[in-house]
């Protein structure tokens, strides 16, 4: 799945927001030295790293393009002790049971593995809980959308698989950034420092394609960092463009009412009680 993290000495919980503003791009990026600043290649295959391994088509599991055997012992020359217990997720699979998250030392394994031999190796344990914690807020958004178009029946949705696309930017984004040019303070500002494709099991067997984009945006002021992920049905389907008019129609009347505005006093009369 995606490398994620937030470069911070303590660690504050992070917050994800269910869509970028009105005016995103957000002006803020990731830290320099995430790895989402460099080329991630997602199918691994093909080519080598500066990495010791050679990757091969035999090496990738292709529901997840993630390496089939990810190691949790250490790698040779590391100095910190890893965590290697996983993480059981919310999200069930295609076939049966949850996903299950890298342990931090997988985490750790595969970035080496993928030739980031510069990750700080005290920062994958907070780049893992940021990486759980994007997924979890993202397959949120994904259940809120199946739940009206989808049935939303017990046991479903499921997440069959996913890619990691950061190379190949999404129309919506890339619309925004040609807008950006045009009108520079109203929607300037970075791209999105990730893509996924999550493919998602409805009940009957129908499967549909989700595109998420991760936007970083200005921490709050107590700290925590703050992302923004623009999930939606991917349009590979006419009743997907329905399904999305319906809902940016809905979007629009909430401002027009000012009931977004209401929501956001609100929510932040909450976070400052609390």
């Amino acid at each position: 799945m995606g490398w994620f993290w937030a470069e911070q000495e303590e660690k504050p919980t992070p917050r994800v927001r269910p869509g970028p503003p009105p005016n995103h791009p957000t002006s803020r990026s990731p830290p320099p030295s995430c790895p989402m600043h460099k080329s991630t290649p997602s199918d691994f295959s093909g080519g080598s790293s500066s990495g010791s391994d050679v990757t091969s088509n035999n090496d990738i599991n292709h529901l997840n393009l993630m390496f089939s055997s990810l190691p949790q012992s250490r790698t040779p020359g590391q100095r910190t002790n890893l965590p290697t217990e996983r993480e059981t997720s919310s999200i069930p699979r295609g076939d049966s049971g949850l996903w299950e998250y890298p342990s931090p030392q997988q985490m750790y394994n595969a970035m080496r593995r993928k030739g980031y031999d510069d990750t700080p190796e005290d920062a994958v344990e907070s780049m893992v809980a940021v990486h759980n914690f994007l997924n979890e807020g993202a397959w949120g958004e994904i259940v809120v959308w199946e739940r009206r178009f989808g049935g939303g029946r017990e046991g479903f949705p499921r997440l069959v698989r996913f890619q990691g696309k950061s190379r190949e930017m999404t129309p919506k984004a890339r619309m925004f950034q040609v807008l950006g040019r045009v009108y520079p303070e109203k929607f300037g500002g970075p791209p999105p420092f990730d893509r996924h494709d999550w493919y998602v099991l409805r009940q009957g067997g129908r499967e549909v394609r989700y595109v998420i984009d991760y936007y970083s945006a200005p921490p709050e002021p107590t700290g925590e960092p703050v992302f923004y992920l623009d999930v939606r049905p991917a349009i590979d389907r006419p009743s997907a463009i329905l399904e999305r008019a319906m809902v940016w129609g809905g979007d629009l009347w909430e401002r027009a009412s000012g009931a977004d505005v209401r929501r956001a006093a609100a929510e932040k009369a909450k976070r400052d009680s609390s």
